[in-house]
């Protein structure tokens, strides 16, 4: 059982920045993976990015360059810095958590919008 609060979503123009946290509930003492996805309307959710608890990351090709994931796991916290934001980027972003071994059980944040205008 894990609650996952996110924050930092909003609006800002193009070529600007925001960062998002989530922070998970408890602390997750095994391996793990904790992740952004996006969704925009009328398409498909995304893989944003994604850390494991041991420090590997993994991005789209969309936000390379752009885009920073990081965690503190002594706060159980998960950050996306994006920089250089384009109107393309808008969706509402979730935070994921997902646990080992079995890799069967996924955790989802509330979502919190991104906005980016021209």
């Amino acid at each position: 059982q894990v609650r996952l609060a996110e924050s930092g979503g909003g609006l800002v123009q193009a070529g600007g920045s925001l960062r998002l946290s989530c922070a998970a509930s408890r602390t997750i003492f095994s391996g793990n993976v904790m992740g952004w996805y996006r969704q925009a309307p009328g398409k498909q959710r995304e893989l944003v990015a994604d850390i494991t608890s041991g420090g590997s990351t993994n991005y789209a090709d969309a936000v390379k360059g752009r885009f920073t994931i990081s965690r503190d796991n002594g706060k159980d916290t998960v950050y996306l810095q994006m920089n250089s934001l384009k109107p393309e980027d808008t969706a509402v972003y979730y935070c994921n958590l997902q646990i080992g071994p079995n890799w069967a059980t996924r955790y989802w944040g509330q979502g919190t919008q991104v906005t980016v205008s021209s």
